[in-house]
């Protein structure tokens, strides 16, 4: 370590935040969350293709996964190689200079673009993402109010498959952010 670096312990967002809470508590905010546990819900989409698992989660057939849960988004529009996710960002999703963190969006693009990979699979196969890429067009606040996030899937072949989507507004219509991703399709013959 050089003479003008500082040590810092390694910690975590929230002990510090309750330690704020004490000092700070005109400005503290509190939110608890509820999920259930993922490999439960899994273990009740077994024997689904992807279309039914991914309409089971959006009809509460299947609870939510627990990203949904703390993000608040979930699919809202589906069919086959085709999804919308909506979701509401709020203000325990800013980053340090104000705005809603691109890990948000990064991440509703990311749900958005396998999900809609996800639907064109049938029962007992899955996949996972080689690669999402974003980009960035308008801040998100928490005054953005609701944002759509439509995913469709450009290819899909035995081994991989890719998609694109676009997040806007709800209200306005206006363009946030896109992204495209590549999957690697396991579990085929």
């Amino acid at each position: 370590m050089s003479g003008d670096e500082v040590a810092v312990p390694v910690q975590t967002a929230r002990p510090v935040a309750e330690e704020f809470a004490e000092t700070m508590p005109e400005a503290t905010r509190r939110r608890e969350y509820v999920w259930q546990d993922p490999l439960a819900s899994v273990a009740l989409g077994a024997g689904m293709t992807g279309l039914e698992y991914i309409q089971a989660i959006a009809s509460k057939t299947i609870p939510p996964p627990p990203i949904a849960v703390l993000l608040d988004m979930g699919p809202t529009e589906i069919e086959e190689g085709r999804v919308v996710f909506s979701g509401h960002p709020a203000e325990e999703h800013y980053n340090p200079i104000g705005v809603v963190h691109g890990g948000y969006a990064a991440t509703l693009l990311d749900s958005a673009l396998g999900c809609s990979v996800q639907t064109t699979l049938p029962a007992g196969a899955s996949y996972t993402s080689l690669g999402l890429e974003c980009k960035y067009v308008r801040p998100i606040t928490r005054d953005t109010g609701l944002v759509l996030c439509e995913s469709t899937v450009t290819y899909r072949g035995r081994r991989q498959a890719t998609a694109e989507a676009h997040l806007t507004a709800a209200d306005t219509g206006k363009l946030l952010a896109t992204g495209t991703t590549t999957c690697m399709i396991m579990g085929l013959a």
